[in-house]
């Protein structure tokens, strides 16, 4: 069976969130369909060329085919859906966007979360409206649905009434030959100076800087320890590139800049290659957000041996599992005492690395890759 995938998250160049999940899931179906015996074979759909190097890293099998189709505006809803009415594959999947108006009467998508439903304010008007009504027709009108975590179903069923048979919850995997303790001192070092990160303990945080992440109420726990005279090295570093309404916050970090000169840093976007040393040389991972769809960066941050501080919110339990400390994501107060036990017993350090470690373990992008297919063809 031909099995056509939305391929255009893949063009951009810089990825993130869902257009990490898009790549990785696309590369485990392609070393699954790799078998010479498979049944299968991959099309994918770019809206643009995408980069040689991504092409390479996908390991696409000799059979699979590219169709580059172009188009300046609306590429999902007029381009992709040509395609579809032309060339119709035996299933259509859509694993970071919307399904196009024309489809195959076989078609999953992939729900990664609805925050706008919580948070309508991190949100533009319009925004909010294409994200609510776009996910409802998806999830609607798709044969099956994907969802990354038992509380993004959970959600899908309350919500927009999707029946629970129809969704399917498939996990992250991480990428293991990125994400494991850094020992090398070296890289730690050159890190550190690349992302002007003094000597002594950090709090890490990576992600985008904006109001659902809960930065501000981070900001105001660590400012507590930073006061202290035990804590007078820590500093907090909030990595990742500003996103809407992310004024507020920045200004709030300016502030204890001042007060605190050099110990709150902003490095913006980290590199690929830095974001591992960078984990495996914080002293904590704090991730303290209101929603969440999955949470990418703790099961990264687990998987480095880095101890996890993050909300108890959403699918966040589901993800750290026993290996993290958590706190109410509306309790300052509740966050700076994890931290504080963190900072101030080594044993439990120690112990929440292991479990970290155990944790992430479970996690696989090929398991997830199995299940797709699984999903897709049956």
């Amino acid at each position: 069976m031909e099995i056509g995938i939305d391929a255009s998250r893949l063009a951009v160049a810089q990825r993130t969130g869902t257009e990490n999940y898009a790549f990785e899931i696309i590369r485990g179906l392609a070393g699954t369909l790799a078998q010479p015996t498979t049944p299968h074979h991959l099309t994918l759909y770019f809206n643009q060329p995408p980069a040689d190097n991504v092409l390479a890293s996908l390991g696409l099998p000799a059979s699979a085919r590219l169709r580059i189709i172009p188009f300046p505006r609306l590429w999902t809803h007029l381009r992709l859906s040509r395609e579809m009415l032309l060339h119709r594959p035996g299933v259509l999947f859509v694993p970071a966007h919307v399904l196009p108006p024309i489809h195959p009467a076989r078609s999953v998508v992939t729900i990664h979360d609805l925050g706008y439903l919580y948070y309508p304010q991190a949100h533009t008007t319009r925004s909010r409206r294409y994200l609510d009504l776009s996910t409802r027709y998806s999830a609607t009108l798709a044969r099956r649905v994907i969802a990354i975590s038992q509380a993004t179903k959970n959600d899908l069923v309350r919500h927009y009434d999707v029946k629970p048979s129809k969704i399917e919850v498939i996990y992250h995997g991480y990428d293991r030959q990125r994400f494991f303790p850094q020992t090398g001192e070296t890289a730690k070092a050159n890190a550190r100076e690349r992302y002007g990160i003094k000597p002594g303990r950090f709090l890490f945080y990576v992600g985008t800087i904006q109001p659902r992440k809960n930065l501000y109420r981070l900001l105001e726990a660590w400012a507590g320890l930073a006061a202290e005279p035990e804590f007078s090295d820590l500093q907090l570093v909030l990595a990742g590139k500003p996103g809407w309404l992310s004024q507020p916050i920045v200004e709030r970090a300016a502030e204890l800049q001042a007060r605190f000169p050099g110990r709150v840093i902003l490095p913006g976007y980290v590199e690929d290659a830095d974001l591992p040393v960078l984990l495996s040389a914080a002293e904590a991972f704090v991730f303290p957000s209101l929603y969440e769809g999955f949470g990418m960066p703790v099961l990264e941050a687990l998987a480095c041996g880095c101890p996890v501080v993050c909300s108890n919110t959403s699918s966040l339990p589901e993800v750290a599992g026993e290996a993290a400390l958590y706190h109410h994501p509306l309790d300052t107060l509740a966050l700076h005492s994890q931290l504080r036990r963190l900072l101030t017993q080594p044993g439990l350090r120690d112990e929440l690395i292991l479990k970290g470690l155990n944790q992430a373990a479970r996690f696989s992008w090929e398991t997830a890759a199995q299940q797709t297919l699984q999903v897709l063809t049956t």
